[in-house]
């Protein structure tokens, strides 16, 4: 999980919302969240099989704007911005520092004349910071986090459910793209065809005073399930996506977490590009890798095993509703241990047979 911040909890727009719905609250990333509602399992195949409702309203969001923005964001960010020249765009990507090593894997949209960048909340104040520090006169950077709400809506009736709310003349946005809604006809609303379960669906920023009215608008559809960060962690990790402060961290580069294709070979000059070149010529010792368990849920910290050689601990690990198996991924030696290899995972004292596999768990039909 993300590493917590220090000082006392914070609570997103929503906060009163789920306490009243009897979700199980937690810290998570220096926020009080909703951990769970009824059962993380429900709410794991709510998602799946109709339309599950994650309050994410926690992550940060900045806005780029100026004459610099385009080049400026170009030298920060791995990914080639050259891929979303078009409004209404958006891109998966990462911010390295001179080591190469992660600072942060991002979302960029491209709202036309400015940027739009959604951050981990555990790093929302490092990445501000990173990006101040290097920006040049010309661009503008502005933390607008606070006054910004965002619900994940995903499953395979998100977007009907979406759709009607925005009205009978609105079309969704197609896959990592974003545009502009009305909900209801008075509700102003931004919807990314973007999301964190694997399933199709949106992700909607709002103002943080329209948080609620949202949040209720959506639980008024029969087939919403509100949904917590447990179901959103087993969701992801399913499929196959990372989480800062488990896959990876400041510790980690991209081609030793798997994230090469975040990457382009045909782009350079950004922050870490000299040592993601190097890293490619003469890969790392220890890459991530997924586990595929015969019995016993794996957690993150628990020691995995060649023989009696233990040769890495568990990154992120669980249980998959889907699957009806233990699932997780770990740091592993490279050239000793590959995809249809078996390892042993220590569980609390007993070893249990993994087959390292090629991700992801789960494909969606």
């Amino acid at each position: 999980m993300e590493e917590q911040a220090a000082g006392p909890l914070l609570k997103t727009p929503l906060y009163d919302e789920h306490v009243s719905l009897g979700a199980k609250m937690a810290p998570f990333a220096g926020y009080e969240m909703p951990i769970e509602y009824s059962a993380l399992v429900s709410e794991h195949h709510a998602t799946r099989n109709a339309v599950g409702i994650f309050d994410v309203s926690h992550m940060g969001e900045f806005r780029l704007t100026g004459a610099g923005a385009y080049d400026f964001l170009q030298r920060m960010l791995t990914n080639d911005l050259d891929r979303i020249g078009e409004i209404g765009t958006a891109q998966y990507t990462l911010m390295l520092d001179e080591e190469g090593h992660i600072i942060d894997d991002l979302i960029v949209y491209n709202t036309g004349g400015e940027y739009l960048i959604v951050a981990n909340a555990s790093n929302r104040t490092t990445d501000f910071e990173w990006l101040s520090s290097h920006a040049p006169d010309d661009v503008e950077l502005a933390d607008e986090s606070d006054r910004t709400a965002l619900v994940a809506v995903q499953g395979p009736e998100a977007l009907q459910v979406i759709t009607e709310l925005a009205g009978a003349d609105w079309e969704a946005p197609e896959r990592f793209h974003i545009k502009d809604a009305l909900f209801q006809g008075s509700l102003p609303a931004l919807v990314a065809r973007t999301g964190y379960t694997g399933e199709d669906g949106v992700e909607v920023f709002v103002r943080s005073a329209d948080a609620v009215a949202l949040w209720r608008l959506l639980l008024s559809f029969p087939e919403v399930t509100p949904a917590g960060l447990g179901a959103r962690d087993t969701l992801r990790l399913e499929v196959g996506y990372s989480l800062y402060g488990s896959d990876m961290d400041r510790g980690r580069t991209p081609i030793e977490a798997g994230l090469g294709w975040v990457c382009p070979k045909t782009k350079s000059g950004y922050i870490g590009s000299e040592v993601v070149a190097a890293q490619r010529e003469n890969p790392p010792a220890e890459v991530l890798r997924f586990l595929r368990l015969q019995r016993g849920i794996p957690r993150h910290g628990y020691g995995v095993f060649a023989g009696e050689r233990e040769v890495g601990t568990i990154a992120s690990g669980s249980h998959s509703p889907t699957l009806g198996v233990g699932i997780a991924t770990a740091y592993l030696p490279r050239n000793d241990i590959k995809p249809g290899a078996q390892v042993e995972v220590d569980i609390r004292g007993r070893r249990v047979i993994a087959e390292v596999i090629k991700p992801p768990f789960f494909v969606k039909d």
